[in-house]
């Protein structure tokens, strides 16, 4: 059993982050720490958890070795000490957003301040599978994604791998989020995140996500707007973009294909007929599936992507246990098999 510890278990994040651990064949979870929460049972924080572990939650300074160290803590302070947990496992995958970029120069445009350990930047592999698949098999150090950035990456996922849209021209991305974004690394927001659900906001340009996308996606003129909805999981990815000329609907549809065969939690949604004939981030609620669809006027060469994804999970904890998967050479999907529920 790989021996592993959780450092910031007590947001949304973590919290999900040990429920799939918890159920995982090849691990054994050894420490979660939380400075506000230190002593406490963590199903007195996870609800969820109770009856499946009597694990406590211990101070990050009580951390002891182990073979593999997630880090959910709060954007910032993961690069703050990754010396210190380096020393303390040969692999870390972290969840925070330090260590996404690759730039230290876009880190500072985009988090308006200097990285803390610009050196490091280079060492971690961008932790969305469905791109970096062959590199994770090699890594030690692996990110966390941007939920937002990752229903936006899958959105354009096979767009861009089929060379089917004009690089150039711009690219928009409206995405539909749930409340326990606010909640969904480190310890702040749970509660917060809970009462946001009756708060609709509206965040035009400039979200820090988009760094990823114009890093993953290789497009030059990316924009992102999010727009908060009556959903506690989940977030909706629809992208509209330019299709290079003679492109049809076919083509599309071959790509769209493609990209679903080769990544085992993708799935292609376009539907005549059914219940839901778009992707629909409710019915994804505690999967890592993302759920692609999309449309095409022939006509203008105006295409549109969809993605659905459970933010909590292919947006956070979900993709950073395939990450691991992948890492250590076991199967992908292992201990990623649950399929959502419906109805919901």
């Amino acid at each position: 059993m790989l021996k592993i510890s959780i450092v910031g278990g007590s947001g949304y994040g973590g919290g999900e982050l040990l429920r799939l651990l918890l159920g995982h064949p090849e691990v054994e979870v050894c420490q979660v720490t939380s400075r506000s929460h230190l002593g406490e049972y963590v199903y007195q924080v996870h609800p969820n958890l109770r009856k499946r572990t009597q694990l406590t939650f211990c101070d990050p300074a009580q951390l002891e070795p182990v073979d593999l160290l997630y880090l959910a803590l709060p954007h910032g302070e993961a690069q703050q000490k990754i010396e210190e947990y380096a020393a303390l496992a040969p692999r870390i995958i972290d969840l925070s957003a330090d260590f996404r970029l690759k730039d230290a120069a876009a880190y500072a445009q985009w988090y308006s301040h200097a990285h803390a350990a610009p050196a490091w930047l280079g060492k971690f592999v961008y932790g969305l599978p469905e791109l970096h698949r062959v590199e994770m098999k090699d890594a030690r150090y692996i990110s966390g994604v941007g939920c937002n950035a990752t229903a936006a990456n899958l959105a354009l996922l096979p767009l861009v791998q089929a060379g089917l849209i004009e690089k150039d021209a711009p690219v928009l991305i409206e995405i539909k989020v749930g409340s326990s974004e606010s909640g969904a690394a480190g310890n702040a927001g749970s509660l917060h995140a809970e009462r946001a659900n009756v708060i609709r906001t509206f965040s035009p340009f400039g979200h820090r996500h988009t760094a990823e996308v114009l890093q993953e996606s290789k497009l030059s003129r990316v924009s992102l707007t999010m727009t908060s909805v009556d959903l506690v999981r989940g977030a909706l990815a629809t992208a509209h973009a330019q299709v290079r000329e003679g492109v049809a609907l076919k083509d599309l549809w071959k790509a769209y294909r493609a990209a679903a065969a080769q990544n085992p939690f993708m799935r292609v949604v376009k539907e005549s007929r059914g219940i839901y004939r778009v992707p629909e981030p409710k019915i994804l609620a505690g999967s890592n599936y993302a759920d692609i669809g999309f449309d095409l006027d022939e006509s203008s060469g105006h295409v549109v992507s969809m993605c659905a994804i459970d933010n909590l999970m292919k947006g956070a904890a979900g993709s950073a246990v395939q990450c691991m998967n992948l890492m250590l050479g076991w199967e992908e999907t292992c201990g990623l098999e649950f399929s959502g529920l419906h109805p919901c």
